[in-house]
């Protein structure tokens, strides 16, 4: 009965876990939700503050972070017409995160080099 307990408690924790990097996961959703944050609205600001990203790719991930309610892509009718996204208020509960993983990256980073 134990095992079985234990096995629950696994997947209690695992099952978000992977819920959660689903979402976030992938070499550029965070980086496009940081460039975001401090201010990058307009697109090619965005790809321009992540080098390496692709026009295509850049427009894949910020339709998938829409989907995810992450981000909010403005439409500005004015002639010619202006598209901008800005983060929704829901992106805000990831700033731990960032800040907790970037903690831990420099602090792994500073273990491994270690001699």
């Amino acid at each position: 009965m134990a095992h079985k307990k234990m096995h629950c408690d696994c997947l209690d924790t695992v099952k978000p876990v992977r819920d959660t990097l689903d979402v976030i996961n992938g070499k550029w959703k965070l980086p496009i939700i940081i460039s975001i944050g401090v201010g990058n609205d307009r697109f090619t600001d965005i790809q321009e503050s992540i080098p390496g990203i692709t026009p295509k790719v850049l427009a894949k991930e910020l339709k998938d972070l829409e989907q995810h309610k992450l981000i909010e892509r403005i439409i500005i009718e004015d002639y010619p017409i202006k598209i901008s996204y800005q983060l929704e208020p829901y992106a805000d509960t990831l700033t731990p995160i960032i800040y907790a993983l970037r903690d831990w990256g420099v602090k792994h980073k500073k273990k491994v080099t270690e001699r």
